[in-house]
């Protein structure tokens, strides 16, 4: 969750202070209604993973997913795109466009203009080192209002004006077109860059954690210290419950499901993860349960229950998971954390867990010189960078010399109904290429073409994209890691693939990526839109 790291710096200033809960002028709750036959809730669970989902049904610790699946649809590796963190994912799903378009590039990134690196919250040490103010200010702030191209426009944005109710529950991705009011505590706003009050633009219902909650007075929510903010299940799910048993759910309800990403990430896939699974599952029983009973929760809604990315498991650290990206690069003057880019700057990283950004400050190095220097390290795989023409060059370190470039083009068409011009090696990216009828179709890097050309012009610099290869991770000198738990970020099928279940509708996507659900949740909307009264006409 993004804004966890960044809380728990300012958490150590909590002792000294008693958490008075802020006055919340949020009156989301009263105007709240649906406007479609059936409201879509969609239920985002971080780090959910196909695996875990079938071990935990297959032994009966899961009937209230086991009931979706069976009265729905259960797609098993939906793609999102790159890199494969939450930020990103969430901006695509709710966008309906791939990274260049929606301009959230990743969890960690280069801003040229500003000259500093962008954080949304990886890690505690980076955090602090790289600077808590700016941090915190990116989270709660720029990201949506400012970072989220406005051109892009959310499903809470386009929804509102096509006169359907929305509501988000701890979503980190919530531009829509009501006016909002974040609150923190006094002692918060004297001790950081954030204000008491801050306006913001959202869905129609908005509730994140302490920060924003709109069912103040009505309903007793987990947000305290202690429950990290209310950025936790239960107050996901105790919110989502106060509106479907009041018959107040919006028409698109997005709720977002953090607890499982923690054990993922400390210990990998296992017990852990089955034991967070199964109180997930309740949860998700208690939630349809607001409506009388699972059955009449079908009736009455159509149901989404998706992951974010995939997981791969990290080695122990005796078997050395961590590239060092700094040391593989100590030939060049890299920027430190928390430094403006001086004049002897050559080089920044900004490192997304299995991915990493690296960029050349400096037009005499070239990013042909930076991936050679990448490449030597075995625990690589996937190398890219654009050139002017169009071209994206790509290497993959495991491969030694091959190397193949592509573009948009009419030579080949992908299983996506996408064209491509490639040369090389196709090998590199795993690509399965057929001359007879011109079509490819993808290996270990699913959607691999579009997803790398994304973010290669996610936002402006000159830089190139490296992947570590499964079972290791990348890191700069505070970046956090995961030895012997799990990661995420690159471009391997691993990490790039997520579980879908549908209920409560025979429709689907057109495809089955993240970019294809916004118009998806669009048809199921409009197709069930209630019909306006129609009066007759006085006699005269």
């Amino acid at each position: 969750m993004l804004i966890l790291p960044l809380m728990a710096v300012v958490i150590t200033g909590c002792l000294n202070h008693s958490w008075n809960k802020p006055k919340q002028p949020e009156k989301d709750f009263h105007r709240m209604e649906a406007r479609s036959g059936r409201p879509v809730i969609w239920l985002m669970v971080d780090s959910l993973m196909a695996p875990g989902m079938d071990q935990g049904m297959k032994k009966g610790e899961l009937p209230a997913l086991s009931f979706l699946i069976r009265n729905g649809i259960y797609q098993k590796e939906a793609v999102n795109v790159f890199p494969t963190m939450s930020v990103s994912i969430d901006a695509s799903l709710l966008t309906g466009e791939y990274p260049d378009r929606h301009g959230v590039p990743g969890l960690i990134w280069y801003d040229t203009k500003e000259q500093r690196l962008v954080n949304y919250g990886t890690g505690l040490m980076e955090v602090v080192r790289g600077g808590v103010n700016p941090a915190l200010m990116d989270t709660a702030r720029n990201l949506n209002q400012q970072h989220l191209n406005r051109e892009a426009k959310t499903l809470y944005e386009e929804l509102g004006e096509r006169g359907f109710t929305t509501g988000n529950v701890n979503g980190m991705i919530y531009r829509g077109h009501t006016d909002h009011t974040l609150t923190f505590q006094k002692w918060i706003s004297a001790t950081t860059a954030l204000p008491e009050r801050m306006n913001v633009k959202g869905p129609d219902f908005l509730a994140l954690g302490a920060f924003a909650n709109p069912l103040k007075g009505l309903r007793s929510l987990p947000d305290s210290v202690a429950s990290s903010f209310g950025m936790n299940n239960r107050y996901s799910v105790e919110t989502a419950k106060v509106l479907a048993k009041k018959n107040r759910l919006p028409d698109f309800m997005f709720v977002y499901l953090p607890d499982l990403d923690k054990p993922i990430h400390a210990e990998g896939p296992g017990k852990s993860e089955m034991k967070e699974l199964k109180k997930l599952d309740r949860q998700i029983g208690e939630l349809m349960n607001s409506f009388g009973s699972w059955e009449e929760a079908l009736k009455h809604a159509v149901w989404i229950v998706s992951g974010d990315s995939g997981s791969t498991p990290v080695l122990a650290s005796n078997e050395d998971p961590v590239v060092p990206l700094d040391r593989l690069l100590g030939d060049f003057e890299l920027l430190e954390a928390g430094k403006t880019p001086g004049e002897k700057t050559e080089v920044v990283l900004a490192v997304n867990e299995r991915s990493a950004f690296v960029y050349s400050l400096k037009e005499d190095i070239r990013l042909e010189w930076l991936a050679e220097s990448l490449q030597k390290d075995r625990r690589i795989d996937v190398i890219a960078w654009s050139d002017p023409e169009g071209w994206i060059h790509v290497r993959n370190a495991a491969l030694g010399e091959k190397e193949m470039r592509y573009r948009k083009g009419d030579e080949w068409t992908d299983v996506y109904g996408q064209r491509w011009q490639l040369d090389g090696d196709p090998d590199v990216l795993d690509l399965a290429v057929q001359p007879r009828g011109g079509r490819l179709s993808y290996g270990d890097f699913p959607d691999a073409l579009a997803r790398l050309e994304a973010s290669l012009h996610s936002h402006p610099g000159r830089f190139l994209i490296v992947n570590a290869r499964p079972g290791y991770e990348l890191a700069d000198k505070h970046s956090p890691t995961h030895k012997g738990g799990a990661g995420h970020g690159s471009l391997h099928r691993i990490d790039s693939v997520f579980p879908v279940v549908i209920a409560g509708t025979d429709r689907r996507p057109k495809h089955w990526r993240i970019v294809d659900f916004k118009p998806f949740v669009l048809e199921l909307l409009e197709s069930g839109k209630k019909k306006p009264d129609i009066k007759e006409p006085a006699q005269m």
